[in-house]
């Protein structure tokens, strides 16, 4: 994470929370699917709250009393976090009051957080266990991999797996210090 990022991202929101307004345990988030972190693509939030966006099992519905505040941020990246937490908080009142242009329509809805949860793209191991960025797998077979010129063995653990968000058979990860793309029938969740 840039030091220059987190201090513009600082002197944006002056050094609070872009949603909630708290001024402690703040975070730099990027705001998915962008991967660069720059300010345009990433806000300043409470380290609860970013766990509560990658993790909607956490959900805390008071923690987000900010949104009717956080949805009319000049700052497009807080638009778009706003957008989502009140789609999956189902607050139709309040989304219907905002406005985004087309892309970053398509922006906030990259994540599928406004479908209904038949329609959201959720990735699971070969058991059947939902996966979730950070998570740990193992592979439950010897995989040959494209483009490198090694195969990951069985039992080989991946830490702090990246999802591939429009893709809910793929994850992302490290094996042998390469940067793989992992099939999701291929690997079994540790605790």
């Amino acid at each position: 994470m840039s030091i220059v990022t987190e201090k513009r991202l600082r002197d944006r929101s002056g050094n609070t929370c872009e949603i909630s307004g708290v001024d402690e345990n703040l975070v730099v988030y990027v705001v998915e699917p962008k991967t660069e972190a720059i300010p345009e693509n990433c806000i300043l939030i409470a380290q609860s709250l970013k766990e509560q966006i990658e993790n909607a099992a956490l959900m805390n519905p008071n923690d987000w009393r900010g949104l009717s505040d956080s949805m009319w941020n000049e700052n497009l990246p807080v638009q778009i976090v706003s957008w989502r937490m009140l789609a999956r908080l189902k607050n139709h009142d309040l989304l219907d009051m905002m406005y985004l242009d087309e892309e970053a329509l398509e922006w906030a809805k990259a994540t599928g957080e406004d479908e209904d949860e038949e329609g959201k793209i959720i990735h699971k191991d070969s058991n059947g266990n939902v996966l979730q960025d950070g998570d740990s797998v193992v592979l439950i077979k010897d995989l040959d991999v494209k483009g490198a010129n090694f195969t990951a063995k069985r039992g080989a653990a991946v830490h702090n797996i990246k999802l591939v968000w429009d893709n809910a058979e793929q994850i992302e990860g490290r094996v042998e210090n390469q940067h793989i793309v992992i099939l999701t029938q291929y690997v079994k969740k540790t605790k």
